[in-house]
């Protein structure tokens, strides 16, 4: 059997688990995302051949549906939110981000690397995207009453964090590393 065929028996069991997870809510707790990594761990333990196989197909996957992501959570935006938020959305993603690279900071203390490889890794770790992309719009989604500010605040997040860490880790890492 191909890889693309097993990727696809995967992909398919995946859904099943996600809306078998669904339909037994309330019922009986599963969680579908736990059962579907289980299922990516008992492949990589018992067959790593095929799982270094599957995983460069799944990586060719995710170019495509990176793409969508990104358009979806575009065209959901609403801009008069990101106006009305204004300073404070901003202010409030810069704050997290400091607060994230005081993580990475606190998270090296025992390690041997440099002062400059230490600042290099805080920097590393600020470009945030594909997970404010795909859990932004939960809230929104969900019909909660915030869920327009959540989704403005992540896309000022990626708006805000990608350029940074891009542009910063290809100027700093000569110089750091």
């Amino acid at each position: 059997m191909r890889d693309s065929v097993k990727l696809l028996i995967i992909l398919s069991f995946s859904f099943l688990l996600l809306e078998l997870q669904n339909r037994l809510e309330g019922i009986i707790p599963i969680s579908g995302l736990l059962a579907i990594m289980s299922l990516g761990i008992i492949i990589k333990q018992n067959y790593s051949v095929l799982a270094e196989r599957l995983s460069v197909k799944y990586n060719k996957l995710w170019i495509a549906a990176e793409i969508f992501l990104f358009v979806l959570v575009g065209a959901t935006v609403d801009l008069s939110y990101a106006f009305h938020a204004g300073i404070f959305a901003v202010l409030l993603v810069l704050g997290a981000l400091m607060c994230r690279m005081a993580g990475v900071a606190i998270s090296l203390i025992k390690t041997h690397l440099t002062k400059q490889e230490k600042l290099f890794c805080m920097i590393a770790y600020t470009p945030k995207a594909t997970v404010q992309a795909a859990i932004g719009a939960l809230p929104l989604t969900m019909g909660l009453d915030c869920g327009e500010i959540v989704l403005t605040v992540a896309v000022l997040s990626i708006l805000i964090t990608a350029p940074f860490g891009a542009i910063c880790i290809d100027n700093l890492y000569k110089r750091l590393l």
